[in-house]
This record gives structure tokens, sequence and C-alpha cells, in this order.
């Protein structure tokens, strides 16, 4: 799955929650960024609230229910940096992609 891909099923997946209240950008290293904030999601590396550093695999694994978030951060798979509150948030926005 692509960046772009990414992109429109989280843009989808935004806009049926409502938007965000804070920004959160999701970083794959060299496979990219995604960044979303309100209703938009764009695949930009720009400054967030929140910033999720994680595999890409590793995400589409969150993404699909495969892997357990929680896990993910105590075995180091996921780091978060800045506003904790908003990755907890987050678990709404995974099951509905």
């Amino acid at each position: 799955m692509s960046i772009d891909d990414i992109v429109a099923k989280m843009q989808e997946a935004v806009e049926k929650a409502g938007g965000l209240d804070k920004s959160v950008k999701f970083d794959f290293g060299d496979d990219g960024q995604v960044h979303a904030s309100g209703t938009e999601v764009v695949g930009e590396d720009l400054d967030a609230d929140c910033t999720i550093s994680v595999a890409k695999d590793d995400f589409l694994a969150l993404a699909a229910g495969e892997l357990d978030p929680m896990m993910a951060f105590m075995s180091g798979k996921l780091k978060v940096a800045g506003d904790m509150s908003v990755a907890m948030g987050l678990q709404s926005l995974f099951s509905s992609m």
C-alpha cells in the first residue's frame, strides 16, 4: 500500500469520525509521512501535536487490527512524541480504516 493509498483511507476515516481535534503525524521513516489535522489528511512532513513513529508495515497491521497498539508501543515498534492523549484517541480512527 502506497502513502497515497494510506492518505485516502485515513481521509475517509477522519471524515467519518468528524475530524480530529489535534494534529497527528505518522512518520514511516524512509517510506514517508502522513499528517492529519481537522478533516484534512496529506502525505507531507508537517509539524503536529503528536508524532507517531512506526514502520509502514506495522502501521498497516495496526490499521487491519492484526497488531495491538499497546503491545506495539510496549515492544518499541511504535514510538510517540508530543501529546500522548492524541495517540490514545486514535484507536477509533484505526477501527474505521
